[in-house]
């Protein structure tokens, strides 16, 4: 079943047009993924699907067309740029949340399983960012929604905490709750959504699941190694599974498609170099963004 439904959406501000023609939906419990660089328009969409912004066209249905306070009842939603007052501590924040729906979550049993109960008492101001993101995605959550918007929820974590917010989502949807998630961070939308859509310059160019969007690719791989002695970049780019060769310091990155290892190994092996530190890498959503888009979004 369909809870988000998107077609032609289309955004202007002034002389910038944000989103143009943009056309998706999301399915129940489902993490559904909106992927672009910074600027491409993701946070304009999904505010149109909160109610936050109004289109100049299109359309938006929200789990069947809900809209005003219906709608709020059963949406949650964490903004890219959400804070609160320094001062406001962690439980005040969310027994003051919870009082705005008519069957909120227990809060209490929420904020232990956010890993925030020994953070009771502190201050916003004084929380670490990772742990102002879970409070961030407690307070999306608290009025008990059936999906949750959830904008670039892992800027600026350092790695353990990104990874445990991650664990937090996938935690999230095990309870039921549909997921549209805003990321720029391709291992954030490989590790955790069903669904993509690749948005670039405010139009969505491909809308897929990770593994379907990285076929696209169309078997793309990658050897990386350090030669035992200097060899010419010729000698690799005249074989016919070879599409690139690059140097990365030491080490020489060729890229290609079939049996692109074979190849490699064969024609060093004729040359009398040896592969050190012999790395073979299959396509990434990286590579298929690139493809889709002749962009890379800045990691």
């Amino acid at each position: 079943m369909e809870v988000i439904e998107v077609g032609n959406l289309r955004k202007q501000y002034r002389d910038r047009l944000a989103v143009d023609d943009v056309s998706f939906t999301v399915e129940r419990g489902e993490i559904f993924g909106v992927l672009g660089p910074n600027g491409a328009g993701k946070t304009t969409t999904v505010e149109c699907v909160a109610g936050l912004r109004t289109p100049d066209s299109g359309t938006v249905s929200v789990l069947g067309g809900l809209t005003g306070t219906a709608l709020k009842e059963r949406l949650g939603v964490q903004l890219q740029n959400s804070t609160l007052p320094e001062k406001i501590k962690v439980w005040e924040a969310l027994d003051l949340y919870s009082s705005f729906y008519r069957a909120p979550a227990d809060w209490v049993a929420l904020m232990e399983r956010l890993g925030l109960a020994d953070k009771r008492d502190t201050p916003y101001g004084k929380l670490s960012g990772g742990q102002q993101q879970r409070l961030s995605i407690a307070l999306a959550l608290v009025g008990n929604p059936e999906v949750a918007i959830l904008d670039e929820l892992t800027t600026g974590l350092d790695p353990q905490a990104r990874r445990d917010t991650w664990e937090l989502i996938e935690q999230v949807r095990q309870d039921g709750v549909t997921i549209l998630l805003v990321t720029h961070f391709m291992e954030e939308a490989e590790r955790l959504c069903d669904r993509i859509a690749v948005i670039d310059s405010g139009r969505v160019v491909a809308v897929d699941s990770p593994a379907g969007l990285i076929t696209r690719v169309g078997g793309r791989q990658t050897v990386r190694f350090r030669p035992s002695r200097p060899v010419a970049d010729a000698v690799l780019e005249a074989l016919p599974e070879v599409a690139e060769v690059r140097r990365s310091g030491e080490q020489l990155v060729v890229t290609g498609t079939g049996d692109l290892l074979l190849a490699v190994t064969t024609a060093l092996a004729a040359a009398g170099v040896t592969p050190a530190g012999l790395r073979v890498e299959g396509a990434t959503l990286d590579d298929a963004f690139l493809t889709l888009t002749g962009k890379k979004i800045p990691s």
